[in-house]
C-alpha cells in the first residue's frame, strides 16, 4: 500500500501513513465508544504515522499499554496506538476516502451496544479474546 494522507476536522493535525492492508476493523470497546462517540472504524499502518511538524497533538494514556492520539484544537479522534509506537491504528475518517477500505473485522464484540447492527459479515472477536491475544501479561485494556 502506499501512504496516505490524513488529517483530522479542522485540518490542524496533519499524517502520512501506509496502511498494511485495505482492511478495516472497528473496536466496541467502552473507550473507543466514548472517544469517538460510537464505533472506531479504524485501519491498521503498522508504526508507520508522522504527524506533520507543529500539528497539535494530544495524546491519551487509557490503559497500562494503549495511548490515543488527537486533535487538540478540534477534538478528533485520529489514533489508537501502543504506548511504545508499534502497532498504530488511524480512523479511517482521517483519510481522504475512506471508502477505499473494506470493513473486515470487528473487535469487543461482547461491549458492541445492542442499537446497532453491521450489515457486513466480518471476523469478531470478544474482549477475552482481543486481551488473551494482544495484551502484555496482567495487563488491563
Amino acid at each position: 500500500m502506499a501512504a496516505l494522507r490524513g488529517k483530522c476536522l479542522c485540518g490542524a493535525c496533519t499524517l502520512t501513513a501506509t496502511p498494511t492492508s485495505n482492511d478495516a476493523g472497528v473496536c466496541h470497546c467502552g473507550q473507543c465508544n466514548t472517544w469517538t462517540g460510537g464505533m472506531f472504524i479504524n485501519v491498521y499502518c503498522g508504526n508507520s504515522v508522522v504527524f506533520d511538524e507543529g500539528a497539535p497533538v494530544g495524546s491519551y494514556k487509557g490503559s497500562e499499554w494503549g495511548e490515543r492520539i488527537f486533535c487538540k484544537t478540534c477534538g478528533s479522534s485520529l489514533v489508537w496506538q501502543t504506548q511504545d509506537g508499534a502497532h498504530q491504528s488511524v480512523s479511517i475518517q482521517a483519510f481522504d476516502d475512506p471508502a477505499q477500505f473494506t470493513l473486515t473485522s470487528q473487535i469487543f464484540i461482547d461491549r458492541k451496544p445492542k442499537c446497532y447492527a453491521l450489515a457486513n459479515k466480518t471476523e469478531e472477536m470478544t474482549e477475552a479474546a482481543v486481551m488473551a491475544k494482544y495484551a502484555p501479561d496482567g495487563a488491563d485494556g
